[in-house]
């Protein structure tokens, strides 16, 4: 630690400003270059105002003082923060280091919300020398490169499962565009052993206490439920009584149905420490019927289309159970459904897997973190296969 200096954040920057606005117009699902705001990726633009890497401070907004390494072109909006290092620091090891400093306590501080860039100039810190720095922005980087790898993997076998099924049960293309003999159009209700919902706090249990997780909607992203520390927390006695109303199972299939209409998620696991609200759907097929079918119909375009157009409400939309109950379904031959189980379900296990390797990635590279940052773990004895 005696070789370990101190600096201001603008000592060691050789950029530290925010991005600049961009028109609303200018953003969307496509493009050549990704636009970061101060929550993170807002979509794609074909212009940009950034090259190189850095460190993105979110500055205003849910994450303002999130922080997060980018390398390349793309648009960085007002709303974050630009940090690039100078000669006295690797930028990647500067982003990971800001990462721990919890800068959001900054905000409140500000006279205008969000981070001041000035205020943030003057945070202190200490960084080992230069090579020392590299070393673990390298251990770390070599972490987050595998999970950035997996999310594509993932992203990718998705997309083949789910054009599987538009291709075989949508658009019906393997059998000359029209639905084969021996199908019929049926409803969801027709293909499902139960469906149900979790429970709510109210009267019921207190949140905040115990060790189980308690799933809402916020908890779902990505075709995955987050057991973290956003997600509340009941005791045995609350997951209890939920599990009474909302007995989850392997291959069952949750739905979000207020608010963010639409999350889906398939159980690969029995939970034993976790359990929804009363916001979110669970739902489990009839005998014959492959979870796998239930899970991509209901991430299916035209399933989705339905949701929306049938949501309720004016405050907060939300989908009627009997409303969904009703949401038209292809009720294919069981030859057909078994062959699709054969061809789809290692895809989804492989996808499952990937994401598990994920989570123990990182929080290995959350636990390495701050021990490198403060020295207490020495770089040299990490290795990263």
């Amino acid at each position: 630690m005696s070789e370990w200096k101190k600096y201001r954040l603008k000592d060691l920057c050789s950029r530290l400003s925010s991005g600049k606005n961009i028109q609303a117009t200018n953003v969307s699902d496509e493009g050549l270059y990704p636009v970061y705001g101060g929550n993170g990726l807002r979509g794609y633009a074909n212009i940009s105002n950034f090259e190189g890497d850095c460190a993105l401070i979110g500055r205003q907004g849910a994450y303002c003082g999130n922080v997060r390494y980018f390398s390349g072109r793309g648009y960085i909006t007002e709303h974050a923060v630009v940090a690039c290092g100078n000669d006295f620091v690797c930028t990647r090891f500067l982003a990971y280091l800001l990462s721990i400093q919890d800068l959001g306590r900054l905000s409140a501080q500000s006279a205008q919300p969000g981070l001041s860039v000035k205020q943030l100039g003057e945070e202190v810190f200490s960084l080992p020398p230069l090579p020392t720095q590299r070393k673990i922005a390298a251990v770390l980087g070599a972490l987050d490169d595998k999970i950035e790898n997996n999310r594509k993997i993932c992203a990718n076998l998705e997309a083949q499962a789910q054009a599987i099924f538009k291709s075989w049960f949508v658009d019906f293309e393997p059998f000359g565009s029209k639905m084969p003999e021996g199908w019929k159009m049926g409803k969801l209700g027709d293909v499902l052993q139960r469906i149900g919902t979790g429970l709510n706090p109210r009267k019921n249990f207190v949140l905040g206490k115990g060790k189980n997780f308690y799933v809402t909607i916020k908890n779902m992203g990505n075709n995955r439920i987050y057991l973290d520390e956003k997600c509340d927390k009941v005791d045995d006695d609350a997951i209890k009584r939920i599990n009474e109303r909302s007995d989850l199972k392997a291959g069952d299939v949750l739905f979000s149905g207020i608010g963010t209409i639409g999350r889906t998620y398939l159980i690969p696991e029995t939970p034993t420490n976790w359990n929804t609200s009363e916001s979110v759907f669970n739902m489990r097929v009839t005998e014959g019927f492959p979870p796998e079918f239930l899970y991509l119909f209901l991430l299916s375009d035209p399933t989705q289309e339905y949701v929306q157009l049938n949501a309720l409400g004016s405050a907060q939309k939300g989908i009627r159970m009997a409303d969904l109950k009703v949401c038209p379904c292809v009720i294919p031959a069981q030859e057909w459904l078994h062959k699709f189980s054969e061809l789809v379900r290692p895809i989804i296990k492989t996808v499952q897997e990937k994401w598990r390797e994920m989570d123990l990635l990182a929080a290995l590279r959350d636990a390495l973190l701050p021990k490198l940052m403060s020295g207490e773990i020495d770089v040299e004895k990490v290795k990263v296969a």
